[in-house]
């Protein structure tokens, strides 16, 4: 059996689930996060009830991730109770993202002219930037890649990748970038917040491939 050294292993990201059963599929494809959303701007939306009854579901040492789109702080505080990581897609400054006082990271939509080294500086107090596509007027969940190319080996902050991903393209991607994590949705659906568990399962393995190739097995 290979085992990776920790920085090789690309940890894998499911986002936008929204039904029992797919959160224990989920675990049980191997994802080291899951992700709700608690945007209601999304088909994949969340209320707060819900959120509480799925995140329950969800096992130690797997990381409860909540989306949140230039959000009232308020709902932000409550839905913490029921997360271990928060994930802000709109346009919200550093100190809104710190505001809460909880572990989160920032998505950065990749259009074109923005500084990826002055965002990760601006953001310095993120865990992670989050890297996705751009489409005007929509903050994430397009299902369209982006030039992996534009993000700099030597970013200073560790790079989630999304945008597009599928079990066909996320070795290429893995590939690439590199990432420290890799962050899928519709990628992984049979329709919109409905997932499918041969493709959850189907990512995993393609993910577990890219990084025997990148160590050398």
């Amino acid at each position: 059996m290979t085992v990776l050294a920790p920085q090789l292993r690309t940890r894998i990201k499911f986002c936008g689930l929204t039904r029992p059963e797919d959160v224990d599929a989920a675990v049980a494809a191997g994802a080291d996060a899951l992700g709700f959303v608690l945007w209601p701007g999304s088909k994949r939306a969340l209320d707060e009830q819900r959120l509480a009854e799925l995140s329950e579901r969800v096992p130690a040492f797997v990381t409860r991730v909540g989306l949140f789109v230039d959000p009232n702080l308020a709902l932000v505080a409550r839905a913490a109770e029921h997360l271990d990581l928060l994930q802000f897609h709109g346009d919200e400054p550093p100190g809104t993202c710190m505001a809460v006082g909880r572990p989160w990271i920032k998505a950065l939509r990749m259009r074109d002219g923005l500084d990826l080294p002055a965002a990760a500086e601006a953001y310095r107090g993120a865990a992670a930037l989050l890297l996705d596509a751009y489409r005007p007027g929509v903050p994430g969940g397009t299902g369209e890649t982006f030039d992996w190319s534009r993000i700099p080996a030597s970013l200073a902050k560790p790079v989630i990748l999304a945008g597009g991903l599928t079990p066909d393209n996320v070795a290429e991607a893995i590939a690439a970038v590199a990432p420290f994590a890799v962050d899928v949705s519709g990628g992984i659906e049979a329709a919109p917040g409905v997932k499918d568990a041969t493709r959850m399962a189907a990512f995993q393995r393609a993910v577990r491939r890219a990084d025997d190739v990148r160590c050398g097995a």
